[in-house]
């Protein structure tokens, strides 16, 4: 069987890890693995170079050079957790393009869905009846217990600890080693710091942390901290 060829959006911190990761995930059917084309990163000083041995072959909207290829955006930091919507939105592939990367130390059982575009890394745990939407990411040791739902685009940090029936909401952030007590929602678009103890719902568009945790501000709006409405693959 053959590899199927796979592009990187972004050329950062996180999509540096995917990079790596590339031998550990579980091959797409009907082929033997993945291969990794290269990063898309719209840092015109990134073009023509390499990171971690990868080239750095165009900006974002090169996806539609390569058509046969697919994709994942590796976009998104604490300081602009809402980018990947923005790049995916511009991008426009169909679902039949985003690539959906589980590690094989990753724990799914059938009861679980995991979306388009999603990304699970190393050692996370699904344990029954969870969701995980379109293009969301878990990174290393996230633990997702009975009937929690992440929405699209989210982003669990390292560590990460949801009890059962947890919410979390489109776009939002959570900080390496938050926990969240069962039944509580996490708003969309919403940023919880790193080790916070929630122990209340977040509304949305809302920066809390702490333990256990509280409100501390309202969350930046793209255009407060200049970012595109169309959105640019090198905020990472």
């Amino acid at each position: 069987m053959s590899f199927r060829d796979l592009l990187l959006v972004g050329a950062g911190g996180f999509a540096r890890e995917v990079a790596a990761a590339i031998p550990d995930f579980r091959a797409p059917r009907g082929s033997s693995g993945w291969r990794l084309l290269g990063f898309l990163d719209d840092d015109p000083a990134r073009l023509d170079t390499e990171v971690d041995g990868f080239p750095v072959l165009g900006g974002a909207d090169a996806v539609h050079t390569w058509s046969d290829a697919l994709v994942v955006v590796c976009v998104g930091s604490p300081t602009n957790w809402w980018s990947r919507s923005r790049v995916v939105a511009r991008l426009g592939l169909p679902d039949s393009r985003w690539a959906t990367l589980v590690h094989v130390s990753a724990v799914v059982p059938r009861t679980c869905e995991v979306g388009p575009g999603a990304v699970l890394m190393a050692q996370t745990v699904l344990t029954t009846s969870v969701r995980v939407g379109a293009h969301a990411h878990t990174m290393p040791h996230v633990v997702l217990t009975h009937d929690d739902d992440v929405g699209d685009f989210a982003t669990l940090a390292a560590g990460v600890r949801l009890a059962g029936a947890v919410t979390v909401g489109r776009e939002a952030y959570l900080g390496a080693g938050a926990l969240v007590r069962e039944r509580r929602t996490i708003g969309a678009r919403s940023l919880v710091g790193m080790g916070s103890v929630v122990t209340r719902d977040v509304p949305p568009a809302e920066v809390w942390a702490g333990v256990p945790a509280r409100r501390l501000r309202s969350a930046p709006t793209p255009a407060a901290v200049g970012i595109s409405r169309g959105g640019d693959a090198n905020e990472c």
